[in-house]
């Protein structure tokens, strides 16, 4: 068995994500499945030192008057959440005993790692991290040579003749590398000489059956539409309300829109993660622009509807596209529900989760 670090996007972050920690988590479940020993390594990249996940205003997409007044509305909520995401962190995970930074990455000898793997999430995005970050790039000394990439993504990265010569020095760094999305697959083929694979997102790994364990009991007894949304959206929130009108459903919403509170919705984003995909689990309906909460309400088989978004539409169109469900990306209001034949959307992930699972037992076996 060997005891093997995981760096990725989870800890420390510019607002509390969802999708960071459930993948973090689900990673850790498929490393334990495999026979070895996951540690979450506690690392701070520089560029996220002095971030405050309790005032998400200064990172937000929705950059606005409206938006900094719907951050005060929710600060309650926004403690709530966090405090309970660090319990998650503190509770679910074997961690290492030390936070790591730059300034003393070194010293992470003394946890006795036999190797790292870096990923998933945009731990590749050279915009969103201002370049290219050691931790999640595998270039301290301690782990060059010794760390496979999972699923890793680059986001939406722009490359140009300087930095792409960095990216194919820093992909030296890899014994094997999958990548989440396929954008950059063919590129990272061609500039190294290590096994390279497109993979699915670790929460992709599990089933709906793993996640029941942590998922908490129902919280409403009362039929919902589970309006998730990372970013302000009028069609997709137009959209749900239609649906749930149509429907006869409540609307539990997890954003930062406090005014709807006046509309009758139940927000929720002080909700932790169990209580995340409990909210998904039992709802009646889902609304989302969250490649995660795509993933979720997929494997929990509900009836769904997903809007792209600026900073996602790549991960979710891939997704979609793996799945067999382009046609289920919606843009406006307007746009009918499909019936989801999940069936045949989970014979593709059935068959996608195998190849990945195969892919990450090689990369174990080679650290």
């Amino acid at each position: 068995m060997k005891r093997l670090g995981t760096v990725s996007y989870n800890i420390y972050c510019n607002f509390t994500n969802y999708g960071s920690a459930c993948q973090t988590w689900a990673l850790h479940q498929a490393v334990k499945k495999l026979g070895h020993m996951p540690v979450l390594v506690d690392y701070c990249p520089a560029v996220l030192a002095g971030q405050n996940p309790l005032n998400p205003y200064e990172n937000m997409w929705d950059k606005d008057e409206e938006s900094r007044r719907m951050v005060e509305l929710t600060m309650s909520e926004i403690r709530e959440n966090y405090a309970k995401f660090d319990r998650f962190y503190r509770e679910q995970f074997t961690r290492t005993k030390k936070k790591y930074m730059s300034e003393n990455f070194s010293e992470i000898t003394s946890e006795l790692l036999d190797g790292f793997i870096c990923g998933s999430d945009t731990i590749f995005c050279i915009d969103e991290f201002g370049g290219f970050d050691d931790g999640y790039y595998a270039n301290y000394p301690e782990m060059r040579g010794n760390t496979v990439a999972y699923a890793a993504s680059f986001g939406s990265s722009h490359f140009d003749e300087r930095t792409y010569g960095i990216l194919n020095d820093r992909l030296k760094n890899f014994k094997a590398i999958a990548l989440r999305e396929n954008g950059m697959l063919s590129y990272v083929k061609e500039h190294v000489e290590v096994p390279v694979a497109g993979t699915v997102d670790p929460t992709l790994l599990l089933t709906s059956k793993d996640y029941d364990a942590m998922a908490e009991t129902r919280q409403y007894e009362k039929p919902y539409l589970l309006l998730y949304a990372r970013c302000y959206d009028p069609q997709m929130e137009a959209y749900a309300e239609k649906t749930a009108k149509e429907k006869g459903l409540e609307i539990i919403e997890i954003s930062l829109r406090a005014i709807n509170v006046k509309k009758g919705h139940i927000m929720r984003y002080d909700a932790g993660v169990e209580e995340f995909l409990s909210l998904i689990k039992y709802s009646a309906f889902v609304v989302t622009n969250s490649f995660h909460g795509l993933i979720f309400a997929v494997l929990y088989c509900r009836p769904m509807a997903v809007f792209t978004r600026k900073q996602a539409v790549c991960k979710i169109n891939d997704l979609l596209a793996l799945m067999g469900m382009k046609q289920f990306g919606l843009t406006t209001e307007g746009e009918e529900y499909q019936e989801i034949d999940y069936d045949e959307v989970h014979e593709r992930i059935g068959e996608a989760r195998k190849r990945s699972l195969d892919f990450l037992r090689m990369e174990l076996e080679l650290l």
